[in-house]
């Protein structure tokens, strides 16, 4: 799952007169605000786009109760605490763009998630989430999703409907095969599905015409499928510790992929640590180019 930030747990889940926060010697701004009695609006900060509020690494078991009125909030950032649930109310904050809540222990969200109409980037990675609310299909103009480092095994059909997202992580889950919501997904520039329990790609992947990075990484795929060759706008495909054996004739289509990568962070293609037939293997030392010029022979003797 991932480290867990820790941190003494906040008592007070609402305005200043409900509780003092106990056995902390040092107050940080946020708790400064509940006991002064100050308005938490005074804490959000006004950049020139966008109005944030965060609560990064408090500890907190539950979201304090002032958030929900805070309706002009558009960046929310509750990463690194404890929380177990996110309440209803966060449907309140209709403005949001950004919202991160990464590092926490969120089995699901609640439906109320349609009303975010207005956000377009979702951090929930590195939590327990074991299922994803329907609803969360309504949120039409989110653009970047990154639910890795979770318990997931499926998706709800209905995030088909995300006709915006350019950008989905689903690595460190328990995929067996890529959700067929997915191949909905035709704006999709980048797509992790790393470290699942994946067998194989399914055909229905040359669908996401527009992808520029696909990582595969660490599953049991058995077979390099020929559908990936039509997905020309590659720059990245990464296939590394898999059981792939063969290479498709047709990879040289992917004239976008500068070269055999060895680097994680490097464009290319990543096709180390499979159990390759020869002479593949002496063919990747000698760079892609010898690799597309004998898959080029070979498909046309």
């Amino acid at each position: 799952m991932g480290a867990r930030q820790s941190g003494a747990r906040c008592k007070d889940k609402g305005f200043p007169g409900r509780g003092v926060l106990r056995g902390r010697q040092k107050f940080s701004p946020w708790d400064d605000a509940l006991l002064s009695g100050r308005d938490p609006r005074c804490l959000l900060k006004r950049g020139l786009r966008h109005v944030s509020f965060s609560l990064v690494t408090k500890g907190m078991t539950d979201a304090p109760d002032f958030l929900w009125s805070l309706s002009e909030v558009q960046k929310l950032n509750l990463s690194h605490n404890q929380l177990r649930a996110l309440p209803p109310e966060v449907g309140k904050l209709t403005r949001l763009v950004v919202l991160n809540l990464c590092g926490n222990r969120l089995k699901t969200l609640p439906r109320e998630v349609s009303l975010l109409q207005s956000l377009k980037v979702l951090f929930v990675h590195m939590n327990c989430l074991t299922e994803l609310p329907a609803e969360l299909g309504a949120c039409r103009n989110l653009e970047v999703l990154s639910l890795s480092h979770n318990f997931l095994s499926q998706l709800p059909a209905s995030l088909a409907d995300l006709s915006r997202l350019r950008k989905l992580n689903l690595s460190h889950n328990r995929f067996a095969h890529i959700p067929v919501c997915v191949f909905s997904l035709r704006e999709l520039d980048f797509l992790h599905v790393g470290s699942n329990r994946l067998e194989n790609i399914a055909e229905s992947i040359q669908c996401l015409a527009s992808l520029q990075i696909f990582i595969a990484e660490s599953n049991n795929i058995h077979t390099f499928p020929r559908s990936l060759c039509l997905l020309t706008s590659l720059e990245l495909l990464n296939l590394n510790n898999n059981d792939i054996q063969t290479l498709p004739e047709e990879l040289y289509l992917l004239c976008r992929l500068a070269r055999i990568a060895w680097n994680p962070m490097d464009k290319g293609l990543h096709i180390s640590h499979n159990p390759l037939s020869k002479p593949l293997p002496e063919l990747l030392e000698g760079g892609l180019e010898m690799l597309f010029s004998y898959l080029k022979d070979k498909k046309h003797t």
